[in-house]
């Protein structure tokens, strides 16, 4: 039969005006994503954001704020975490006599201190004597209660959101009561726009009697994790509360009020005052950090406030939060720049952000002028695909994208405005991509061709073949010997049942493409995926002399790469799944097949089958790496152990198989060249000697695979090498 070959006819010249109309529904698209701030925009936008902080962190400026640091040193040299309450209030009492401005604590003091003496008198089985005289000793909590008295203390609070209030029906709060603040109104009231919670973890009645400002140590980290505003304000129920920067700025101060300033419930807040210092935020009551690089200095460890020998002009007129960077106290954040830093520090930053005037501002015009680029832009990169040529097009449109990302850019850098334009430079470049391809289809009619029929190929090795034999684009093929590698990923519908599903494909995902660029690395051309499994195909479309070698030397690198992802996701309690390899060679059918509708180049012969039984053997044999006497040949790398003639399912003749040792398994194995000896005994029919060598090699190494199967075999009464599998 004739080869049937596939062609893409040329229709009538389109109309200009609908290729106009195609481009311009891409802004339009756009447009609505932007103006309706959908998910994925705010995922772009804040990762463009987060880009520029990288780009330009905050510059460091000398203002009075200090982190007196619980970290790893600390904690070394006074114990592990809690400490005592007597400590901290000792703590406190040097910071308060060094004269720091306030003193705030990002520590939830919610329990009482079960060091104190009345508390281990309690615990203890003491003589009455001892546990009077235990009894007469100072309390822990009193203590650091008299000590926040007389200091300009700040206490925090956790607040928290019950699955009622998720669902949009909040109970009634435990409101705080009393408070040392109080908030003042200009303007509607903001209090709908700001987040809400229903319950408090507070600090202890005695605490919150006596400290000077009260606090909420809540960060609202985006659905990335990372931490990119502070929140100054949040309702408790119907009530206002501050966060622990505004109280901190306001007992430093010495001032009561806090002034909301709103221009309506509808557009929220748009500042905050509090005393002299005036804080731009978002409508919901949020302050956009930006964050400085790291700041040594900023960190003072507080074994050295302890023990007197810290200096005392780094804390006198400071405004000190008392925190820990200890990895295992786990008050960890991520911030913009892709770090880890404590939440103490955040805090920190915040303060330095508003006593240096630095802010970050997303200006209320913001969005309109998103959506104006979008439509202006818009427009003149599709009139400029559509009417005029190829590369003024693209002149055109790189020369709007450029004004656009610069004034994006100068925004931030220079007036610390966050301005969008990367998101509608984006869309703009999608109209380009839009018009361009309309216009090809339009005028260029010998492209469209080509980029039709690579789309029917994936291989890099394939489309290069085509790019230089244009004439092997039709139905056929040949037979040729070719070598395959076949993969299959153990219990991963298993993990599929266990774990978020998205999770999982990202998981595959990720494995599939690392697996396949290992493959191109190797110039091997995917013949399929099917589920978790890779077929490789080597020595087609392109012969290779050495495709059996190559096959190897690819199932190998597979190997390795699928063991360390494995062993990455079980660091991270993910059980991913061992991956098993079978390698075979053989003459095959490669060439296209399918119809006019769509090809599918494919190699189809029972080389194939072999290759896949080869894959499932390493279940039976608990092996890895199985490949065929016809892959190995005579000149066997040394890693590669005879296993024996098998039959395999569904066959009738035996061939030789062989294990590829994982370079990692070596230490576990038998030496070679006894393994080797034992099985030549096994070949041999010399069953005895077989049988007392492998006893020895599988007590010696009960973790050898083959040297426990050829026992095992053994004293099942096998009395040579031929395997018959009748399991896949």
């Amino acid at each position: 039969m004739a080869p049937i070959q596939s062609r893409i006819d040329s229709p009538a010249e389109p109309s200009r005006w609908i290729g106009l109309a195609l481009a311009l529904a891409v802004p339009l698209l756009g447009l609505a994503l932007v103006v309706a701030d959908t998910a994925p925009v705010r995922l772009l936008r804040n990762a463009v954001f987060d880009q520029y902080q990288r780009w330009s962190p905050r510059e460091q400026v000398d203002v009075p704020v200090r982190v007196i640091d619980i970290d790893e040193a600390s904690l070394a040299r006074l114990g592990q975490w809690p400490w005592p309450r007597n400590r901290l209030a000792e703590l406190v009492e040097r910071l308060h006599q060094a004269n720091a401005a306030a003193i705030a604590l990002d520590i939830l003091l919610a329990e009482s201190d079960r060091s104190s003496p009345r508390a281990m008198a309690e615990l203890w089985p003491l003589s009455n004597d001892l546990r009077s005289g235990l009894m007469r000793l100072p309390d822990h909590d009193d203590l650091l209660a008299a000590t926040l008295e007389k200091s300009p203390s700040v206490l925090g609070f956790a607040l928290q959101q019950s699955d009622s209030l998720k669902a949009g029906s909040a109970k009634p709060a435990n409101p705080l009561d009393p408070v040392p603040f109080r908030f003042v109104n200009s303007g509607e009231n903001p209090a709908l726009r700001v987040p809400v919670f229903d319950s408090a973890i507070k600090a202890l009645p005695r605490f919150e009697a006596v400290a000077q400002g009260y606090g909420s140590l809540n960060f609202i980290a985006d659905r990335d994790g990372i931490v990119r505003k502070v929140p100054l304000v949040m309702r408790l129920g119907d009530q206002i509360v501050p966060a622990l920067v505004g109280e901190i700025l306001r007992v430093a101060q010495g001032q009561r009020n806090y002034l909301l300033k709103s221009s309506g419930p509808a557009t929220g807040l748009t500042e905050i005052r509090i005393g002299s210092v005036v804080i731009p935020t978002t409508p919901a009551g949020e302050m956009w950090m930006h964050y400085a690089a790291d700041s040594p200095g900023l960190r003072l460890p507080a074994w050295q406030v302890l023990d007197g020998s810290a200096n005392r002009s780094l804390l006198e007129g400071h405004v000190v939060i008392v925190g820990s960077s200890a990895q295992g106290l786990m008050d960890l954040r991520f911030s913009p720049q892709g770090e880890i830093i404590p939440g103490v520090e955040i805090h920190a930053q915040a303060l330095q952000q508003i006593l240096s005037g630095q802010f970050l501002v997303r200006p209320g015009a913001a969005t309109p002028l998103e959506a104006i680029a979008i439509l202006l832009g818009g427009c003149i990169v599709a009139l400029a695909t559509i009417q005029l040529g190829a590369i003024r097009a693209a002149l055109v449109t790189g020369l709007t994208l450029t004004i656009l990302l610069a004034a994006g850019w100068i925004a931030f850098a220079e007036h610390a405005l966050l301005v969008d334009t990367v998101t509608p430079s984006l869309i703009l470049a999608a109209t380009f991509a839009c018009g361009s391809l309309y216009h090809h289809y339009a005028s260029e009619r010998k492209q469209r061709w080509i980029r039709d029929v690579f789309s029917r190929y994936v291989s890099p090795n394939r489309v290069n073949y085509l790019v230089d034999h244009p004439g092997s684009v039709s139905l056929g093929g040949k037979v040729q010997e070719c070598s395959f590698v076949f993969t299959d990923l153990a219990d991963f519908t298993a993990l599929m049942e266990t774990i978020d599903p998205r999770e999982a494909v990202d998981m595959l995902n990720g494995y599939l493409d690392e697996l396949i660029a290992i493959a191109f690395s190797f110039e091997g051309t995917l013949d399929r995926i099917v589920g978790d499994s890779v077929v490789i195909l080597f020595s087609a479309p392109i012969p290779q002399a050495d495709h059996r070698a190559r096959a190897l030397a690819c199932a190998q690198a597979m190997d390795r790469f699928a063991h360390e992802y494995a062993t990455g996701l079980a660091s991270r309690g993910v059980r991913f799944g061992k991956t098993r390899i079978g390698i075979h060679a053989g003459e095959v059918f490669v060439g296209n097949v399918g119809g006019r509708t769509i090809f599918d180049y494919r190699a189809l012969g029972d080389p194939i089958n072999t290759a896949s039984r080869l894959e499932s053997v390493n279940k039976h044999l608990g092996t890895t790496l199985c490949a065929s006497e016809a892959v190995v040949g005579e000149s066997a790398p040394d890693n590669a152990l005879p296993v024996g003639r098998l039959v395999l399912k569904g066959k009738t003749q035996a061939i030789e198989v062989f294990e590829i040792v994982p370079e990692r398994e070596l230490p576990q194995r038998a030496p070679r060249r006894q393994y080797r000896d034992a099985f030549a005994l096994l070949a041999g029919a010399d069953t005895s000697s077989a049988m007392a060598a492998f006893k020895t090699l599988a007590t010696a190494y009960p973790e050898d695979p083959l040297a426990i199967l050829h026992h095992r075999r053994l004293a099942e009464g096998a009395v040579d090498d031929l395997i018959i599998l009748t399991e896949k």
